[in-house]
């Protein structure tokens, strides 16, 4: 039996609340049992220290008390949600946005190398596609070294970058942009040559047919073919080009941004201020991929309408 939406009765999910709640219950029965298993599993990793701690007292302890313990320690090994929610809030809501201690700060200055990072990729891999499209020796002496760039591990390359930037007085946001760039150019650039090579064989020979020039094909066959795929891979880029501000803030030592909040988090063993920055960079994530969704509706609209 199908659970298509279209393959309902009109009448099972036409209203807007009934909608609401065929998307909305598969999500939060999932969420439901993510957090009762996070809870399950904060007991069993804190049991330790906390028993350890009840030992040390010398007084008997129940059930109650040990779980009660393990989800309110200070430096848990894995917080409980409710700590995880409460940093959250403390550092999003209740911290003034140009405090270092804020959240919302520190995603700024991830966020700003983000979009640097994603406009110099998504450039440069849309200028790699059109030039491998048009010239043959780039496609078999370039394409190759293209695929070879992307099995260097990042946490590899990104301190090289950083160092070499460094030395040419390049400081501040470039390094982070670059390593992005480094990350999000690849999926842009198969993309768009995969969206390029796509027209049929047979409008490229009526285009032919009709003299036009390779301008005029390129911009009224290939780049309007192209324009699914390329937005199909702006939504992969983005999101990697965050992965790559994030990695590269922490081979720099860096004062502010996710990435340093991770690393001073992990330094002194604030695991609570590691979570709510991961938690902030996946919101982050899906902002971010939803503006390129947004984006490519717009797009996409234009184009039929034309």
């Amino acid at each position: 039996m199908t659970t298509e939406v279209s393959a309902l009765p009109a009448a099972a999910w036409t209203t807007a609340g009934t909608r609401f709640t065929f998307h909305a219950a598969p999500v939060v029965a999932v969420l439901a049992i993510v957090v009762v298993g996070w809870y399950a599993l904060a007991v069993w990793l804190n049991a330790p220290q906390v028993i350890d701690r009840f030992a040390r007292d010398g007084g008997n302890w129940t059930v109650r008390q040990l779980v009660d313990a393990t989800w309110s320690m200070e430096r848990p090994v894995l917080p409980a949600p409710h700590q995880i929610a409460r940093d959250f809030y403390q550092t999003v809501f209740a911290t003034p946005i140009d405090s270092k201690r804020s959240l919302i700060y520190h995603a700024g200055v991830t966020v700003s190398a983000t979009l640097l990072g994603f406009v110099l990729g998504a450039a440069l891999g849309i200028a790699l596609a059109i030039g491998i499209i048009h010239l043959p020796m780039l496609d078999r002496s370039l394409l190759p070294w293209i695929i070879a760039s992307q099995t260097v591990p990042i946490l590899a390359i990104a301190p090289m970058i950083v160092v070499v930037l460094g030395n040419l007085g390049f400081g501040g946001l470039l390094p982070k942009a670059i390593i992005s760039m480094y990350l999000c150019f690849f999926p842009v650039t198969v993309g768009v040559v995969k969206g390029l090579r796509s027209p049929d064989p047979l409008q490229l020979d009526l285009m032919r047919t009709y003299s036009a020039s390779r301008a005029q094909v390129f911009r009224k066959l290939r780049w309007p073919s192209a324009t699914g795929f390329l937005f199909a891979s702006l939504k992969v880029a983005i999101a990697a080009s965050l992965i790559g501000a994030i990695v590269g803030e922490l081979p720099t030592g860096a004062q502010a941004g996710l990435g340093a909040r991770l690393l001073s988090g992990s330094y002194y063993g604030q695991t609570m201020q590691i979570w709510s920055a991961l938690i902030m960079a996946s919101l982050v994530g899906v902002v971010l991929v939803s503006m390129v969704a947004v984006a490519e509706r717009l797009v996409m609209s234009r184009q039929g309408a034309a």
